[in-house]
């Protein structure tokens, strides 16, 4: 197997946080050239045209982390980080699209339609010009605002996102932090469960080890406060 992958992108660390996690050793290929343009063969052979994509060892390209999760789970159940009960599974997967819709989703509204290295790259995947739309960076922020909202009332009664274990729906939520954290945009002060999680997830091996070097433009990754 070999995971394509860009450093600075949320989904893609979303799979490395999961190989930590799981303690799974995947050989890795960044795909991206120093302009942000995807790379030769990756391009050629890979019709989604976005990363991460885990290509196993028969040729089968499995894109979009989620299945990659779901692929690698079945293949190393422990620890179980999708559930292993019904419920348990139900319970993770409806805060972990909570994180990517308005986390994930939210901060890329933003840096998608500012960031001067994606005009005319409005939306990922494709490859003919999209134009960047200023207002959706404000729209980008409401989504993000009920992240933190929505988040931090969850986190005040909860070790982890989900409950009592840590799942995907914390890796999740770190990317989305840290995505914030990358756009200069912390932690509101009216989230403190929000902060209390987040603080207690810096000292996980899986967070410290999958953190971007750089952001797109090679300036170092703003640091939390």
């Amino acid at each position: 197997m070999k995971l394509y992958e860009w450093d600075f992108a949320p989904n893609c660390r979303r799979v490395r946080m999961f190989l930590i996690e799981k303690g799974i050793e995947i050989p890795k290929e960044e795909c991206i050239t120093p302009d942000i343009a995807l790379k030769d063969p990756f391009l050629s052979k890979y019709k989604h045209a976005m990363v991460p994509m885990l290509e196993l060892d028969n040729g089968v390209q499995l894109g979009e982390a989620l299945a990659i999760w779901i692929y690698l789970e079945a293949l190393h159940p422990n620890p179980p980080l999708l559930g292993t009960t019904p419920l348990e599974k139900a319970v993770i997967s409806g805060w972990e699209r909570r994180a990517y819709d308005e986390g994930i989703i939210g901060h890329a509204e933003i840096f998608r339609n500012s960031h001067p290295q994606f005009v005319d790259r409005g939306l990922p995947g494709h490859l003919g010009p999209v134009p960047q739309i200023p207002a959706l960076i404000e729209r980008g922020k409401q989504r993000v605002a009920r992240f933190h909202k929505k988040f931090n009332e969850q986190l005040a009664s909860n070790k982890f996102v989900a409950g009592d274990k840590f799942s995907v729906a914390d890796i999740t939520a770190v990317c989305v932090v840290d995505f914030g954290h990358a756009l200069e945009m912390q932690i509101p002060d009216d989230c403190p469960h929000t902060k209390r999680w987040f603080d207690e997830m810096l000292q996980r091996e899986s967070v410290k080890k999958s953190v971007p070097t750089h952001m797109p433009d090679g300036s170092p990754i703003p640091i939390a406060a």
